[in-house]
């Protein structure tokens, strides 16, 4: 069997909206925020070296997550990175050396995170050395004031057991020099953070459900007796994330969410007082902001959050693209992130249909140009979701007209869309076009077109018989004229078909082995 080639189009939600840059505060007059970055792609998870305003950090610009250099006023220096990696993450630089997490080793099983903790020499010497003992799943590496002792989120050695929200990871610490000594000071936690040498911050959700931080002073840095339990050190009332220490001892920075808002902040937390001073709402009050970082001196206060206009007049990207490359770990595929969703490519790979919104959106069916260079629009002022291209007909889309992810007694139709692709021209921004609708209006809920290979029949979900299930329809004549084929019944969801190229197959997710789980799919 040949090895598989050709180019997969795919949507992350909300990834190309993102428009992250790094930013950072004066703590002593925090009226304006200042940018560290240059506006190119994403760039977020920053850290302070010990140099003033010059930042280690996560960018995106090269179709994944690597690490680069930003001086004031100097254009960002890629750092040495371990190449052919989907992702790394969580960069800092201490005493030479850059420590970060890496998934470029594929563990032996699936369901199993490829996350470790490695370093290697900023001056790109040597080979990176792995911190994380094989088998085991760690996140999040921080580092102690000199260097001697990293903490981590640790996954331990155990699969994935389907938690999202919140991952069940512990707090691990160990000498940098002898990583494989590791000691489990928090059974609950995350994203640690060190004050000195002997002292953590870290957040998890309370037993009262509030995100939280807590604090864990370390008995001793060889790590040889009992470590203390952790004390919760934020109260209830405001969510608590991501924490970073102020090396003056006195404070720490936290993202928050609070009731009365709908955006996430940075926040300074005082140990002593226990109050809190709220940085980023005065500066940008309807933007979030994630992931505090600290200059080493406690002066600045850095995050990332959404450009705005923080980069016009520069050289950075003002708008969003339609298709971002993305690094794939397979010879002969190629990835594009699409900014939209239900991608599908004509017969001859020219040209992609999608949807540019989802929920509430009435942007109706899209076209791009397979390499991102113009878009036109197709029944604009309809909301549609779940498009397919007729593989035998350059002129022909399938798509769902309705309120997408709705209850089975819902109006969604699987509508036909005929168009003549001579105007697909630069001058045009919207395509004419007609359009039949194939399933019968009392019919319910019907999503999700896929069609054969030939060309004669589409299979979609419905929930007419009050549960969804696959059912297959004329590709012409519709349910009223071509009749109408059930494929699957069950009290359970069956949906998102898709063809197989033979047309002898047909995939779709179900829930049917947890029927009364609408979330779980397989």
């Amino acid at each position: 069997m040949n090895p598989p080639s050709g180019t997969i189009v795919f949507n992350t939600v909300g990834r190309t909206q993102y428009g992250f840059d790094v930013f950072y505060t004066h703590l002593n007059n925090h009226s304006i925020d200042n940018l560290l970055t240059d506006g190119i792609s994403i760039n977020f998870n920053a850290q302070f070296t010990d140099e003033k305003e010059t930042i280690v950090f996560v960018s995106e610009r090269t179709g994944s997550p690597r690490f680069y250099l930003s001086r004031p006023e100097n254009k960002p220096e890629l750092l040495p990175s371990i190449p052919n990696t989907p992702f790394q993450d969580r960069p800092t630089i201490k005493n030479g050396k850059i420590y970060f997490s890496s998934t470029h080793v594929q563990p032996n099983a699936l369901f199993k995170s490829w996350s470790a903790v490695y370093s290697t020499a900023v001056d790109g010497t040597g080979a990176p050395t792995r911190l994380t003992p094989q088998g085991v799943v760690d996140y999040s590496p921080a580092v102690s004031l000199t260097g001697n002792l990293i903490a981590v989120a640790s996954y331990g050695s155990r699969n994935w057991d389907g938690d999202f929200y919140e991952l069940q990871t512990d707090i691990v610490v160990f000498e940098e020099s002898v990583p494989e000594n590791r000691v489990v000071v928090s059974e609950h936690g995350g994203w640690p953070t060190w004050l000195g040498d002997s002292t953590l911050f870290f957040h998890r959700i309370s037993d009262d459900g509030w995100w939280s931080i807590f604090r864990i002073d370390l008995q001793d840095s060889n790590l040889t007796g009992s470590q203390p339990s952790p004390i919760r050190i934020t109260p209830p009332g405001v969510h608590c994330f991501t924490p970073a220490a102020l090396q003056n001892g006195n404070c720490i920075a936290v993202a928050t969410r609070r009731k009365e808002s709908n955006f996430r902040h940075i926040e300074i937390f005082d140990l002593e007082t226990q109050t809190f001073q709220n940085i980023t709402e005065a500066i940008n009050p309807n933007f979030h902001h994630y992931n505090p970082f600290v200059s080493p001196d406690s002066r600045y206060l850095g995050y990332h959050r959404f450009r705005g206009e923080s980069t016009k007049g520069t050289q950075g990207e003002s708008t969003y693209p339609h298709l971002d490359p993305v690094i794939s770990l397979v010879d002969n595929i190629r990835l594009l992130r699409l900014n939209g969703a239900f991608p599908s490519f004509s017969p001859d790979g020219d040209f992609i249909a999608f949807n540019h919104g989802l929920a509430g959106m009435d942007g109706g069916v899209k076209i791009i140009r397979s390499n991102g260079s113009k878009r036109w629009g197709l029944l604009k002022g309809r909301v549609c979701f779940g498009n397919a291209w007729s593989p035998t007909e350059k002129n022909v889309i399938y798509t769902s007209i309705g309120p997408i992810f709705e209850s089975v007694t819902k109006t969604v139709q699987i509508a036909r869309v005929e168009f003549d692709p001579v105007h697909l021209t630069d001058d045009r921004e919207e395509i004419p076009f007609t359009f039949k609708i194939l399933t019968k209006y009392d019919s319910g809920n019907n999503a999700f077109p896929s069609c054969s290979p030939d060309g004669k029949f589409v299979v979609f979900r419905s929930g007419r018989s009050g549960f969804k299930n696959l059912y297959i329809v004329d590709a012409v004549n519709g349910e009223a004229n071509g009749g109408l084929r059930r494929l699957t019944e069950g009290e359970w969801i069956d949906t998102m078909p898709s063809w197989s190229p033979k047309g002898d197959l047909i995939a779709f997710s179900s829930n049917m082995h947890d029927a009364g789980n609408s979330e779980v799919f397989g």
